[in-house]
């Protein structure tokens, strides 16, 4: 039988807190993402997708990967942003028979103003030290298992 000293680390009071506190940022992020991609006439998966075009063109297949989801549902957002003028299918010049997907100018405006618009983690980060905001930031990477140190 279990006593509390050899309860699993991952069920122990603060963990499990933590988990809760996670979840609430993440559940938090979504919804103002969402809201600030209606403002746009724009779903939450088409200005996740936008926003990660606008640091770089992608394959779809990459696409998918980084947002977990199936590279045929990526093909569906990608039509629907390409429709709208917002993003453009180009083919890669490492490679000429994989297409990449890349903002218009007009999409690199919008993920702009989607990005410039969320606020909730901004505000309290800014209240944060420079100190604090990289040990959080070396924790996350931790915790997503990213062990390289990055640029401050």
């Amino acid at each position: 039988m279990a006593t509390t000293s050899s309860r699993s680390p991952r069920t122990d009071p603060l963990t499990l807190e933590v988990v809760e506190l996670i979840g609430t940022v993440v559940a938090r992020y979504h919804e103002e993402y969402d809201a600030a991609a209606g403002k746009h006439a724009l779903t939450g998966a088409q200005a996740r997708v936008l926003g990660l075009l606008s640091l770089e063109p992608l394959p779809m297949r990459r696409i998918a990967k980084k947002l977990k989801c199936e590279p045929s549902n990526i093909t569906g957002i990608i039509d629907r942003l390409e429709v709208r003028g917002l993003v453009e299918r180009r083919p890669d010049p490492a490679d000429r028979r994989v297409k990449l997907a890349a903002p218009t100018q007009e999409g690199r405006t919008v993920a702009r103003s989607l990005r410039e618009s969320l606020d909730f983690a901004r505000e309290p980060l800014a209240e944060l030290s420079r100190e604090e905001r990289l040990s959080l930031r070396a924790l996350l990477r931790r915790m997503v298992g990213e062990n390289g140190e990055g640029g401050a």
